[in-house]
């Protein structure tokens, strides 16, 4: 299975997301791919290749080896599938696992990158029978790449426009049997003409804290360490439920039990390293900390508003839902309302501030 990548990347901001105004330096547990993590290339000493070696997602990975067994059975193109969920669960990889089980090739893009008709047309007529398209924040496709795909993914065609005005005439390209594979983090986003003509919607959840484990123990037999099982756990612990994340930790540590000459990686060195990337035992950072702790000591834990907040923080308020706030609400340390957001009791208790004190 070859995997080809087109396109240019997105244009504007961290790729993954779309660009905020107050975007700064990268977060260690950011679960979109950091600049190094763009290529897929760049992951895939890590990827597993294969339906049996893909860690968790049980259920996903059910339904969609039915369907690979029953393409391959039909010797037809799989069909179009929709998988959706947020960042760093897995998604490119289980595009790369589908081309390698169907034994095809995944042709890899991003919706960002097909600004123009020609860029969504050059893919498509090079696309052989059977072949993957992956297309990655498909729901930030624009209207005119769109209309092109409806009948390529419904007829295998593909309707061009030849001269303008009252020359112009329409012409129609048969094109192979091909299947798109499309990645959002906002399915609610997609029309929907697009996501109708998907055959497969997958969601990706959360991984559990034992799959988590034992996809960071994988990783770090392929990156040759010493792992203990505590330090995987204590691992698996601080990486929010992502393995992007987990193996973006990992090699952290990796660093540290470089240096300092270590050969065998145990829960307090792995304790050690993410401390000096301030990631606490349960997967918060500085900035994480910081939106609790003024929200503790500057409003007695809210309820207060998110501009407000904002303001206090110098960030953009848009940033802070979308990025800072959807972990902490995951954790049960924040809450919403409709007053504002408040500091839960779980998340007094972490941060060690007595239930109910007062700034």
């Amino acid at each position: 299975m070859a995997i080809v990548s087109s396109g240019s990347p997105a244009p504007r901001g961290r790729p993954g997301r779309e660009a905020s105004p107050s975007d700064g330096p990268p977060r260690l547990v950011d679960p979109t791919p950091a600049l190094e993590e763009v290529a897929p290339a760049r992951e895939d000493g890590l990827r597993p290749r294969r339906l049996a070696d893909y860690i968790g997602q049980s259920e996903l990975k059910q339904v969609l080896a039915i369907a690979v067994e029953a393409t391959r059975a039909r010797q037809e193109a799989l069909d179009h599938v929709l998988l959706y969920g947020p960042p760093g669960l897995g998604k490119t990889t289980m595009a790369l696992v589908l081309a390698e089980e169907l034994g095809v090739r995944c042709r890899i893009t991003s919706a960002p990158a097909l600004e123009r008709p020609r860029d969504i047309v050059g893919l498509l007529v090079n696309l052989q029978p059977h072949e993957l398209l992956f297309i990655d924040e498909i729901h930030r496709l624009n209207r005119v790449a769109e209309e092109i795909l409806y009948p390529a993914m419904e007829d295998f065609r593909l309707d061009l426009t030849v001269g303008k005005g009252t020359t112009a005439r329409t012409r129609s390209l048969e094109l192979p049997p091909f299947t798109l594979v499309g990645a959002t983090t906002r399915a609610g986003s997609l029309s929907s003409p697009l996501r109708d003509r998907f055959g497969l919607i997958q969601r990706l959840e959360f991984y559990g804290l034992d799959d988590l484990q034992a996809i960071v123990e994988r990783a770090a037999g392929l990156l040759q360490l010493a792992l203990e099982a505590d330090a995987a756990l204590e691992v698996a612990r601080r990486c929010r439920g992502t393995p992007r994340i987990a193996n973006r930790l990992l090699r952290r540590v990796r660093d540290v039990a470089s240096v300092r000459g270590h050969g065998r990686i145990g829960a307090a060195l792995v304790a050690e390293a993410l401390s000096l990337h301030r990631v606490d035992d349960r997967g918060l950072d500085a900035s994480d900390r910081r939106l609790l702790t003024l929200m503790l000591e500057g409003y007695g834990g809210g309820p207060v508003g998110l501009d407000t907040l904002a303001a206090g923080l110098g960030e953009d308020p848009a940033t802070l839902e979308a990025v800072v706030e959807p972990y902490l609400l995951q954790l049960g340390f924040l809450q919403r309302t409709p007053r504002g957001r408040i500091v839960t009791p779980a998340g007094r208790s972490h941060l060690g501030w007595p239930a109910g004190a007062a700034a």
